[in-house]
């Protein structure tokens, strides 16, 4: 397996800049260290987030800011991350923690994306946000949608059916506005739990909005029984 400064193509001067990137919560514990890549993480999301809409801005002069904010919150969302991350087998040179390594970590949708968020940051304060962009150029070129809400419902509804068997639901909460210009908001749920909520100029960008928050929601929280 090539080493990750190959794969992105660039060449660390701090070495232990990079070490640090790669070192997941769960090793820094195990080996007593405090250097672990959450602070670069924070760091990262942040020029991710400039680097993304310095690229939108630019490629797209004819786009209104609502549309550029749906593409930015695809192209900068967990699951376009972890894709970035598995596009140049991060997992494979993360330091994690032999329980979380023995569970799946090195192919974990949040650890993944936080991971490359935090290599991200690290190559911002090594070479600059100039090789930071290129990175993030990279990436890129070969993901952004032509609709990029397009398939939350259907991951959604995968997601659910795979694991709890069911249907999740869509509920509309409110309609406001003119007939000619409403706003929707729309919640969906599985059972009794609200996984998720959003708003949309109609019936189905609402819903892609709700399912959209409920992926996020469960990407981070498990569903007890009792809940659904």
């Amino acid at each position: 397996m090539p080493p990750i400064e190959e794969v992105i193509g660039y060449s660390f001067r701090d070495k232990d800049l990079l070490r640090t990137a790669l070192t997941h919560k769960s090793y820094a514990a195990e080996q007593s260290s405090a250097d672990c890549n959450e602070r670069l993480e924070f760091l990262g999301d942040s020029v991710l987030g400039l680097a993304v809409a310095r690229y939108l801005y630019g490629e797209h002069p004819g786009r209104d800011e609502g549309h550029l904010s749906k593409l930015k919150s695809f192209l900068v969302s967990r699951q376009n991350l972890a894709a970035w991350a598995r596009s140049i087998n991060l997992g494979e040179h993360l330091l994690l923690g032999v329980g979380e390594a023995q569970t799946g970590g090195k192919k974990r949708t949040s650890i993944l994306a936080n991971s490359l968020e935090a290599l991200l940051a690290a190559v911002y304060l090594d070479g600059g946000m100039a090789e930071a962009e290129r990175l993030v150029l990279g990436w890129l070129s070969s993901s952004e949608p032509e609709e990029p809400e397009a398939d939350h419902k259907s991951r959604l509804q995968e997601m659910i059916q795979k694991k709890h068997h069911r249907t999740p639901e869509y509920e509309i909460i409110r309609s406001e506005g003119p007939e000619h210009d409403k706003n929707f908001t729309i919640n969906v749920r599985l059972g009794r739990k609200v996984l998720g909520m959003g708003s949309g100029k109609n019936k189905k960008e609402a819903q892609q909005a709700a399912a959209r928050n409920a992926l996020d929601y469960l990407e981070h929280n498990e569903l007890g029984k009792d809940e659904i």
